[in-house]
């Protein structure tokens, strides 16, 4: 907890906003999409689906292939509290809903569904895209299914598959698809997440983007985060501290950004600390 609080200070003093970014494909990607203030029907299935999960008292055994949890001591547990302390965040829940709707991925895979929050956002701003979701843990992913299905979010083009990550990409990386979007949400470890990441460099092209969930939740994760960003077939990253984005626009400068999603909230509460 320590070693993010200073991380997010640091991210606090070196993000920017709009004005501070001279690329007009992020300085678009900022304005329309990340600070689009629009209120879109879909924040309130978005809001509704999470409110299941949030009501149900039920526990399941949870097989975590993952870095572990920071609180959960026992793999027995409530699905409302996974919910709520190991899903998307609202915000960022409406923020992964907004990218998918800005880009319009045809072909979108996700690594660790958990409880399908994130899901939900893939599905709901890309109703047209191709889903595939991979999740280790056969009880969560049921729950997850079962919720999805009982709602009144599309879930005929989401492909639903339990299986060990490296496992799955290493047998499917014999034959790569073209993924126009990936959503890293799986095994947070150093390790774990550059492995996937030279895995599915074959499946990107031009287009595609990747966004990486708490790059900052260790110190090998930010390791991690480093060398994605330095890698040459990497032209462009985002740091908006949750997440690290990735795009393969041959065409762009290698650029890297850090930019706060939401930096009225975040100044003030900077401030406040500081104070």
């Amino acid at each position: 907890m320590v070693f993010q609080i200073k991380s997010y200070f640091k991210f606090l003093l070196n993000s920017k906003n709009e004005h501070g970014v001279h690329s007009p494909f992020i300085y678009d990607l900022v304005t329309k999409c990340f600070h689009n203030k629009t209120n879109y029907p879909e924040y309130s299935i978005l809001k509704s689906y999470r409110k299941t999960l949030l009501e149900n008292k039920n526990t399941i055994e949870v097989t975590d292939f993952g870095a572990g949890s920071r609180v959960f001591k026992s793999n027995t547990r409530q699905i409302s509290k996974i919910a709520k302390t190991a899903g998307i965040s609202p915000k960022n829940a409406k923020l992964l809903f907004r990218i998918v709707t800005y880009f319009q991925p045809k072909n979108i895979l996700e690594i660790g569904t958990s409880l399908g929050l994130a899901t939900s956002s893939l599905s709901l701003g890309a109703k047209n895209s191709k889903i595939t979701t991979l999740e280790g843990c056969p009880n969560t992913l049921s729950v997850a299914k079962n919720h999805l299905k009982n709602s009144t979010i599309k879930t005929e083009n989401i492909e639903f598959i339990t299986t060990e990550f490296i496992q799955y990409l290493s047998t499917y990386n014999t034959q790569p698809t073209t993924y126009n979007f990936i959503y890293f949400d799986g095994n947070h470890s150093k390790k774990a997440t550059l492995a996937y990441f030279e895995l599915l460099l074959p499946t990107t092209n031009n287009e595609t983007v990747w966004i990486f969930d708490d790059i900052h939740w260790s110190k090998d994760m930010e390791e991690a985060w480093e060398i994605i960003k330095n890698h040459p077939k990497v032209k462009v990253t985002i740091d908006t501290f949750q997440w690290g984005i990735v795009f393969f626009r041959q065409e762009q400068i290698k650029e890297h950004f850090i930019i706060n999603p939401n930096p009225t909230l975040s100044s003030i509460l900077f401030k406040k600390i500081r104070i």
